[in-house]
C-alpha cells in the first residue's frame, strides 16, 4: 500500500441527497435508491477541503486514483481495498484520430476495465458500512472488478450475465472467487433477479448507480484529467454510455474543481456514445426527454455498453445537453472499422467500446460537431486483450524452402 493511504482520516462527506428531489441522506448510513428511486449523490465540505488541500500539496503525491482522497467517501484508511488504481496514460492517435485526439486508456487499470474505478469504491464503502454480500448484474468487466475487489476484502459475491457475455470475462469473474451465473436474457434481466434477491435480504444490490459510490470512483476519470490538461479541459470527451456512471461522474468532478477554484467554469463538450443496435440514450436526447425508454431487441458487438435502461438516464442527459455536447450513435460496421484502424495505424488495440468512440469522433467531424483543431479526449474503456480478433492463420513450414520474397 502506499504512502497515500498510511494515515488514518475523517472523510469531508457532508450528506448523501437524492438527484432528483434534491433530498438529504444521512452519510454513514448503507443507502441503495432514494425513496424517489432515483440515485443519491455523496456532498461534500468542498470549502474544508480547500483549506485542508492546497493544490501544490496534491500535485506533490503520486499519481494514482487514491492521491484524490479528500474528494473520496471512505471514511477509515484502514477500509481501503486496492490492487494498484495508477493514472491512466492519454495516448496520441494521430494516424486513426487526429492530430488533436488522446486516448484516455482505461484498459490499463487493475482487472482490465475502467469498471475498477467505481467499484474499488462501492467495495471499499461496503466494507465500511458492514456489507457481507453483494449481487450484482454485468455485461462483463463490472463482474470482474467486483470480484476481484470483494474477494480481497472478504465480501461474498453472487454475479448475473447475459449469456452471450464474452466469456473471457465470464471465467475471469469465476476465477476471481464470485458465483456466476449465465442468464437467457440481458443486463436489465439480470439486474431484476438482484432486484428480487435484495428484497428478500439475501444479499445488497449493487446494479449501476443504485448505490451512490461508484460515481465517486469514476468521477476520479475527470480529476486526472483536469490534472494531466495542467488544470483546464479538453473540448470535448467522448465517452461509450451504458450506465453512463462515469460521464455522470465526470461532469460531478468538474462542478467540485470549480468550486475549489481548481479550474474555470469552461466545460468540454461532453458526448455520449452509444451503439446504433442499443441506443435508449440518443433516441431520448433527439426526441428531447428528460428520461429514455427502454430499448427492445438490444444487439451489439459492443457488449460493455448494451444498456437497455439506465436508472440515471436523466443524469447522463442532464449533462450532454448542459454541455452543448450530443448523443450519438454508431453502427457495428463502423466500430469494428475503428477498432482495426486504431491498431493498424497507430498501434493502439481499442475494445469495442473504446472503437465506438472512435466512430463517433470521426462522424462528429464530418458533421461539424468537432473541429480537428479542438484537444478531443476519447475513452478507451477496456483493454482490448479481452475481445475476440481476426484470425491470422498464415504458416510457414521451415523444413521446406522458404520464398523469402513472399514474406
Amino acid at each position: 500500500m502506499n504512502s497515500n493511504l498510511t494515515a488514518d482520516r475523517a472523510t469531508f462527506v457532508t450528506h448523501l441527497e437524492c438527484s432528483i428531489t434534491g433530498e438529504r441522506y444521512e452519510a454513514d448510513q448503507l443507502h441503495g435508491l432514494s425513496r424517489a428511486g432515483r440515485p443519491l449523490l455523496v456532498r461534500y465540505d468542498l470549502e474544508a477541503v480547500r483549506a485542508s488541500l492546497p493544490k501544490r500539496m496534491l500535485e506533490t503525491r503520486p499519481t494514482d486514483l487514491w492521491r484524490w482522497r479528500e474528494l473520496l467517501p471512505v471514511r477509515h484508511t484502514g477500509n481501503i481495498v486496492s490492487l494498484g488504481e495508477i493514472e491512466t496514460p492519454l495516448v496520441p492517435i494521430p494516424k486513426s484520430g487526429g492530430p488533436n485526439v488522446l486516448v484516455k486508456d482505461e484498459g490499463r487499470l487493475p482487472t482490465g476495465s475502467f469498471k475498477a474505478r467505481g467499484l474499488v469504491m462501492a467495495v471499499a464503502m461496503a466494507k465500511e458500512l458492514g456489507v457481507t454480500r453483494i449481487a450484482m448484474p454485468t455485461n462483463g468487466n463490472a463482474g470482474a472488478a467486483l470480484a476481484a475487489y470483494a474477494t480481497r476484502c472478504g465480501i461474498e459475491t453472487i454475479v448475473f450475465c447475459p449469456d452471450d457475455t464474452p466469456e473471457i470475462n465470464v471465467r475471469e469473474i469465476a476465477m476471481q472467487g464470485a458465483r456466476v451465473w449465465r442468464v437467457n436474457g440481458l443486463i436489465d434481466d439480470c439486474g431484476a433477479i438482484v432486484g428480487k434477491g435484495a428484497a428478500e435480504g439475501r444479499w445488497f444490490d449493487f446494479s449501476t448507480l443504485k448505490e451512490p459510490y461508484r460515481i465517486e470512483g469514476k468521477k476520479t476519470m475527470g480529476l486526472e484529467l483536469a490534472a494531466q490538461f495542467g488544470w483546464t479541459l479538453p473540448k470535448a470527451i467522448f465517452y461509450p454510455t451504458g450506465g453512463g456512471t462515469g460521464l455522470i461522474g465526470m461532469w460531478k468532478a468538474f462542478d467540485e474543481l470549480e468550486k475549489l477554484g481548481w479550474i474555470g467554469s469552461e466545460r468540454p463538450k461532453m458526448f455520449a456514445v452509444q451503439a446504433s443496435g442499443c441506443a435508449p440514450i440518443v433516441k431520448a436526447f433527439e426526441e428531447g426527454l428528460e428520461h429514455a425508454e427502454r430499448w427492445e431487441d438490444a444487439a451489439t458487438v459492443a457488449a460493455g455498453i448494451r444498456v437497455p435502461k439506465a436508472v440515471g438516464d436523466f443524469l447522463i442527459l442532464r449533462a450532454v445537453r448542459e454541455s452543448g455536447g450530443q448523443a450519438l450513435a454508431v453502427g457495428d460496421p463502423a466500430i469494428l472499422a475503428a477498432v482495426e484502424a486504431c491498431a493498424k495505424k497507430d498501434g493502439l488495440l481499442l475494445c469495442p467500446e473504446g472503437g465506438a468512440t472512435l466512430a463517433a469522433y470521426t462522424q462528429a467531424l464530418h458533421t461539424g460537431l468537432v473541429d480537428e483543431e479542438d484537444d478531443v479526449v476519447l475513452f478507451n474503456c477496456a483493454t482490448g486483450l479481452k475481445y475476440p480478433m481476426p484470425e491470422a492463420p498464415q504458416a510457414l513450414d521451415r523444413t521446406r524452402p522458404i520464398d523469402f520474397d513472399a514474406l
